[in-house]
C-alpha cells in the first residue's frame, strides 16, 4: 500500500482462533462433500498496494517478475500483457508466506525461480520458506527455513536478499534479517548459515514500526543482510563465482565482498558510513553503484546518497544527483539500476518528501530528472489519478530494451517506453502497468440487489462501485467524501439504493465525519452531520484509531454506528442527532435483520453472547449466552454473524472453528457438526426450485478447506475452490442476489475475486 496500511488492519497476521463448547445440540452432519468446479477472476481495480520489487531475468528477454508485500508474487505475461499471480495456491494457514522478501530468477536456467517468502518477524508469525519453481512458477516446492522473514516490515523495498550464482546456478544465497548470511548448493532445497560472514549488528535502527493501538505493536526491526550481488566476470562458467557483494542496512561499514567464492569476507575498504544501503548493482564493466538512506525506509527516509565504487582502483564516488541538505527537504535514495547495454547509464530514485527518478548517461557525473513536466497515463486505473508517485522502493532498466523502465510505488508500478528520450530532452510518458496486479486490502463488500452487483471497502484506497468487473471503475473511488480506507459498508436489505459506509483518514484530527451515506446505490455520497460522541480518552486519540462498524436498518432509516471505545449509537436523521443504545452491548459489531427494520444484533466474542434490539437499537437484551468466546486476531473480526436475506430472524455465526445456525432471532444456536473451520460467510440468490438463499462458507468441512456453497440451508456442502486456488485469507465474502452460484471473495492483500459455476 501506500502506507503500512493502517486502518486496513491490512498487515495483519491471521492466527489460529480457539473456541469452546455450543449452546444446543449439533446438526446433523452432512454425509459427503461434492465439488463443482468453478471459474475465478479479479474484480479489476489494478495496483492498490505497495510492490516492493521488480527482477528481470538477464538472460530471457521479457521475463520479469515482480514481488508484493502482503500479496504474493506475480510474472509478465507478455502475449496477455499482464501480470500473472503465482500464489494462489497458498491455503490460509499459510497466508504468512504471501509476504515476499525478496525474488530471484535464474540467469542459466530461466525456467528457475525463487521466493523467500514470509510476512512478519513478530513472535505470532510463522518461520519463512524458500519457495522454488522449475517451471516459471507454475508448480512450487518449500524448503521451510528456521528462522523468519519480514515482506511487510521496515526494509521491505531493500533489495534483492536472494541472489542465484550466474556461474554455477546450483548455489544461492539468501540474506536474513537476524539470522546472517545463508547458502544452498542444491538448487534451493537445502539451507546452511555462512558461518565465515561477519557478525553485523543494526542496533542503530531508529525506525520503529509506527505503533497502531488495539493490533499488533511491533518492536524496532532488524533489517539485517538486504542485497546480495556476483560478480560474474570474476570467474568462468560452471565453478562458483569467487567475486560476491553483500550489503548489511547498517549505517557502519555495511558492504562486504569475498573474492574466494564466499569462504571469507572483509569489508570494502574506504567505503562511505553514517546511511544504510538498501540497493547494490553491478554493471557490465564491474562498476558497483549503491543508494543509501539514513532509515531502511519505506515509512520514513530523512536522509541519503548515491555512491559508486571502482573494484579495479578501490576508489569511491559520491554521485548523490541532489544532496538533502542542499536544498533542505528529508529524503534519501530508494534505490539505483544500471543499463544492462550500455555501461554508465544510471537511474536512482529519490524517497519520501522528494520522490523523483535521476538519470546519468556519465557514471553519475551529471543527472537528469525524469518526472519532471512528464506525461501520466491513468486510462488503465483512473483512481491513480489521485495518487502520486511514492515509495519508489525499487527502479530497473529491461536488459533488453533500454527505453522500458519500471519503477515501484505504494500503489503499483509505473512503466515508460522512451526513457532515452530524456537524453534528447524530451518529456517521458509514463503507463500505469498494473493489469492483473491486485493487492488491494478488502474490508468489506456487498452485492444489492439492486444497482450495481458490488461495492467495495478498500484498505489505503477507499472503495468503489463496480458497475464493471473487468475494468477498473472509470469514476474512480469514492467521493464526497474520499477517506482513506473504508472500513465497513452496507445497505439496506428492503432499500436497496441506501448505502452507508464508515472510514478513517490518515493522520491527527481533522475534524472531518467519518461516515457518508448515499440514496442512489453509491452513485454519490454525503457525509454525516456528526459523528456519536465518545470517552474523552478516545476522542482525543484519533491517529489510526478506525471507523468502527456501521449498519442500516432493511427500510433504510436507522443507523447504528459503533466506534472504537464507544457503544452503539443510532441516528435516524444522519448523524445530526445520535442516541446511545442503552442496554449491556459494549463496542461490538452490530448488524441489522434483513427484513424487520426495527431489530438489530450482536456477538460479543469475548463474552460468547448474543445481543438483540426489537426497538430499532435503542436497547439491546442478551438473547443466546455460552457460544464459544472467539479469541485471536481482529482481521477478519473474529465471530462473524449474518443475517439471511428475506427471513426474519434468521441469522449465521461463524465463529472460527465452528459454524452455528439461529432460525429464532438469536434466542438458540444449533451448531452445524459438517463443519471444523468458520472464517466468514455470505449469501446469494437461492438455487433453482428453491427459496431460501444459498450459504457460502470460507473454512474447513469434513476435512477439506477451502470456499463451500451449501443448497440447502447447511445440510450439505459444495467445495467450489480446488487445490490451486486456495486464495490464502479469505476475509469476506458474499453471494450475488442476482446471479446463481457466483460469489465474491475478498482476499487478504489478493484483492476481490468472483466465481461462478465454470462452463462445461
Amino acid at each position: 500500500m501506500h502506507s503500512f496500511r493502517s486502518g486496513a488492519g491490512a498487515k495483519a497476521l491471521l492466527l489460529a482462533l480457539l473456541i469452546s463448547a455450543t449452546s444446543r445440540a449439533p446438526a446433523p452432519a452432512a454425509q459427503t462433500i461434492s465439488t463443482e468446479p468453478y471459474a475465478w477472476k479479479n474484480v479489476a481495480i489494478y495496483g492498490g498496494g505497495y510492490v516492493s520489487g521488480i527482477v528481470f531475468n538477464r538472460t530471457q528477454p521479457d521475463l520479469v517478475y515482480l514481488r508484493t508485500d502482503i500479496g504474493g508474487a506475480y510474472r509478465w505475461d507478455g502475449r496477455a500483457r499482464n501480470w500473472r499471480p503465482l500464489l494462489d495456491w497458498i491455503t490460509r494457514r499459510d497466508s504468512n508466506l504471501l509476504g515476499i522478501e525478496s525474488l530471484a530468477t535464474d540467469p542459466v536456467e530461466p525456467n528457475r525461480v525463487y521466493l523467500a517468502a514470509g510476512t512478519y518477524t513478530n513472535p505470532r508469525a510463522g518461520n519463512g520458506a524458500i519457495l522454488r519453481s522449475a517451471d516459471f512458477g507454475a508448480m512450487w516446492q518449500r524448503t521451510p527455513l528456521p528462522f523468519k522473514m519480514g515482506g511487510n516490515e521496515a526494509g521491505r523495498g531493500n533489495g534483492e536478499r536472494l541472489g542465484v550464482d550466474p556461474n554455477e546456478n546450483r548455489i544461492l544465497y539468501l540474506g536474513t534479517r537476524s539470522d546472517g548470511l545463508w547458502r544452498s548448493a542444491d538448487f534451493g532445497a537445502t539451507w546452511s548459515k555462512v558461518g565465515s560472514f561477519p557478525v553485523v549488528s543494526d542496533a542503530d535502527d531508529n525506525t520503529p514500526r509506527p505503533s497502531m493501538p488495539g493490533r499488533f505493536n511491533f518492536p524496532v526491526q532488524s533489517i539485517g543482510v538486504v542485497a546480495v550481488e556476483f560478480d560474474s566476470e570474476s570467474g568462468p562458467r560452471h565453478l562458483p563465482t569467487p567475486a560476491i557483494y553483500v550489503a548489511v542496512s547498517t549505517s557502519g561499514p555495511s558492504l562486504f565482498r569475498s573474492l574466494d567464492a564466499g569462504a571469507t569476507w572483509a569489508p570494502l575498504a574506504g567505503q562511505p558510513t553514517g546511511f544504510r544501503p538498501n540497493h547494490l548493482v553491478l554493471d557490465k564493466e564491474g562498476m558497483i553503484y549503491v543508494s543509501y538512506g539514513k532509515e531502511p525506509g519505506p515509512n520514513t527516509m530523512t536522509d541519503g546518497a548515491v555512491w559508486k565504487y571502482e573494484p579495479k582502483t578501490g576508489i569511491w564516488t559520491d554521485i548523490t544527483p541532489v544532496k538533502p541538505a542542499v536544498v533542505g527537504e528529508k529524503f534519501g535514495y530508494g534505490a539505483v539500476a544500471v543499463d544492462a547495454r550500455h555501461p554508465g547509464t544510471v537511474i536512482a530514485s529519490s524517497f519520501y518528501q522528494r520522490n523523483e527518478i535521476y538519470r546519468s548517461t556519465n557514471a553519475g557525473q551529471t543527472w537528469i530528472p525524469l518526472l519532471v513536466n512528464a506525461e501520466w497515463d491513468h486510462s488503465a486505473a483512473p483512481y491513480t489519478r489521485s495518487f502520486n508517485p511514492h515509495w519508489m522502493g525499487d527502479i530497473e532498466i529491461d536488459p533488453f530494451n533500454s527505453d522500458h523502465v519500471l519503477f515501484t510505488t505504494g500503489y503499483g508500478i509505473w512503466a515508460t517506453a522512451n526513457a532515452r528520450a530524456a537524453d534528447r530532452g524530451q518529456h517521458l510518458r509514463w503507463t500505469f502497468d498494473d493489469r492483473g496486479v491486485e493487492e488491494t486490502v478488502p474490508l468489506g463488500i456487498i452485492s444489492p440487489p439492486e444497482g450495481a452487483h458490488l461495492l467495495s471497502g478498500l484498505g489505503d484506497i477507499d472503495g468503489f462501485r463496480h458497475d464493471d468487473l473487468d475494468g477498473s471503475p472509470p469514476q474512480g473511488t469514492f467521493v464526497d467524501p474520499h477517506f482513506t480506507n473504508t472500513e465497513s459498508i452496507d445497505f439496506a436489505a428492503k432499500a436497496p439504493e441506501v448505502i452507508v459506509r464508515s472510514g478513517t483518514l490518515r493522520g491527527p484530527a481533522t475534524g472531518a465525519v467519518r461516515a457518508a451515506y448515499s440514496v442512489d446505490g453509491g452513485n454519490t455520497w454525503r457525509p454525516f452531520v456528526t459523528e456519536p460522541p465518545l470517552p474523552q480518552a478516545a476522542a482525543n486519540n484519533r491517529f489510526f484509531r478506525g471507523a468502527g462498524s456501521i449498519s442500516v436498518s432493511s427500510d433504510g432509516k436507522t443507523v447504528v454506528w459503533t466506534l472504537p471505545s464507544g457503544s452503539p449509537e443510532v441516528t435516524r436523521d444522519w448523524g445530526a442527532t445520535w442516541v446511545a443504545g442503552n442496554g449491556t452491548v459494549p463496542a461490538l459489531r452490530v448488524i441489522a435483520d434483513s427484513v424487520n427494520p426495527a431489530k438489530f444484533y450482536s456477538f460479543d466474542t469475548q463474552g460468547g453472547n448474543v445481543y438483540v434490539s426489537s426497538d430499532a437499537g435503542s436497547s439491546f437484551a442478551t438473547a443466546a449466552k455460552d457460544l464459544p468466546k472467539v479469541e485471536g486476531s481482529f482481521f477478519p473480526a473474529p465471530g462473524d454473524l449474518h443475517a439471511a436475506p428475506g427471513i426474519e430472524g434468521d441469522l449465521w455465526l461463524a465463529a472460527a472453528d465452528a459454524l452455528f445456525h439461529s432460525i429464532d432471532s438469536g434466542a438458540t444456536f444449533a451448531r452445524v457438526s459438517s463443519v471444523e473451520e468458520a472464517a466468514t460467510l455470505g449469501f446469494g440468490k437461492a438455487p433453482p426450485g428453491s427459496t431460501y438463499p444459498a450459504v457460502f462458507l470460507a473454512g474447513k468441512v469434513q476435512g477439506l478447506s477451502g470456499a463451500f456453497r451449501s443448497d440447502d440451508a447447511g445440510a450439505t456442502w459444495t467445495r467450489i475452490t480446488d487445490d490451486r486456488h486456495q486464495f490464502a485469507a479469505i476475509i469476506h465474502l458474499t453471494g450475488d442476489p442476482r446471479i446463481f452460484g457466483r460469489v465474491y471473495l475478498a482476499v487478504h492483500g489478493r484483492g476481490i475475486l468472483y466465481g461462478d459455476p465454470a462452463k462445461p
